[in-house]
């Protein structure tokens, strides 16, 4: 039942920083989000660790999570990409199977849930994959979340949830106004599917440097992600604009995000692999409810279905 409660804690924290990242982007710029959040995550990981007296764990305990770290930057990468060039409809529910990776490793490295959990597994992954699926009308739907601890696709009230600076419009082409052609469809299909491996090889780097120690975990898994987007700054030189109101905002994410990294970590060391993995993934339900709570989205109807089926997987991967 720890287990069960750690996960759960990481998933509203990751859906959390997505929706204060989604609106904080409609103020300051998206990398602002970004790097001020990892720099954030990466001082309070630290400084967590630091007071905490965690004796050093060696290379050897800390390059998964560190793998892991720069899986999950690339995922951030290509997902932002799909959803520029391809229809979010199809690209958010891809990349939300990554929580089929720890599943399967789980199951193949010994975990043995019940009859009774995996149902559960089977409605909560549904639940989040329709959740993640956005109404075809403008304003029908609620943006579903992107990756742990990266800003959310936000959207404007009364729009679909695209960014717009992202070369998407509200109703779904790129900018020139075309349909999106099959070919970049199919290429917006393959990038999600390569977020979708970043996003479960990030969990996976988690669990194994989590059996050493989980706040070298949640430290290690920031310090990889932060030099990623370090790199990608120096190359790309992108304009950061930071405004004095969105200062909280950003350390909130960053802080939200960092703390999801440790009580998944965690998570991972209290229960099985298989069934953390695929509740520490519900992030995108937390921000669709939130959308729906604070800022009055709708949710379409099969979005609906799915936060329900999500909180009856929860409750049946609950039950022992």
């Amino acid at each position: 039942m720890l287990a069960v409660a750690l996960a759960l804690a990481a998933s509203v924290s990751w859906g959390s920083a997505d929706f204060l990242g989604g609106l904080t982007t409609r103020r300051a710029t998206l990398w602002a989000v970004v790097v001020g959040s990892q720099a954030v995550g990466l001082a309070g990981a630290a400084l967590v660790v630091v007071l905490a007296g965690r004796p050093w764990i060696g290379f050897a305990g800390l390059w998964p999570v560190l793998l892991g770290g720069l899986a999950g930057s690339v995922a951030v990468v290509t997902f932002y990409r799909a959803l520029a060039i391809g229809t979010m409809s199809v690209v958010a529910p891809i990349s939300a199977t990554s929580a089929l990776i720890p599943f399967v490793w789980g199951l193949a490295g010994g975990d043995r849930p019940t009859g009774l959990q995996l149902a559960g597994v089977a409605l909560a992954v549904a639940g989040v994959l329709l959740a993640s699926v956005e109404g075809s009308r403008r304003g029908a739907a609620v943006g579903a979340g992107t990756l742990p601890g990266e800003p959310a696709i936000g959207s404007p009230p009364n729009t679909a949830a695209v960014r717009c600076d992202a070369g998407v419009t509200p109703d779904g082409p790129p900018d020139s106004g075309s349909a999106t052609s099959r070919s970049q469809q199919r290429r917006a299909v393959a990038l999600a599917l390569v977020a979708a491996v970043g996003i479960g090889i990030m969990l996976l780097g988690f669990d194994a440097t989590a059996k050493h120690d989980p706040l070298w975990a949640m430290l290690g898994g920031r310090l990889s992600s932060a030099c990623c987007f370090a790199a990608f700054l120096v190359v790309l030189r992108p304009r950061v604009r930071i405004p004095r109101s969105t200062v909280a905002p950003i350390v909130a994410v960053g802080l939200l995000d960092t703390g999801a990294n440790g009580l998944f970590a965690l998570a991972t060391t209290r229960g099985y692999l298989s069934l953390v993995g695929v509740l520490g993934s519900l992030y995108p339900v937390v921000t669709v409810v939130l959308a729906y709570l604070v800022l009055r989205e709708r949710l379409a109807r099969h979005q609906l279905v799915g936060v329900l089926a999500a909180l009856a997987g929860v409750a049946l991967i609950a039950v022992r």
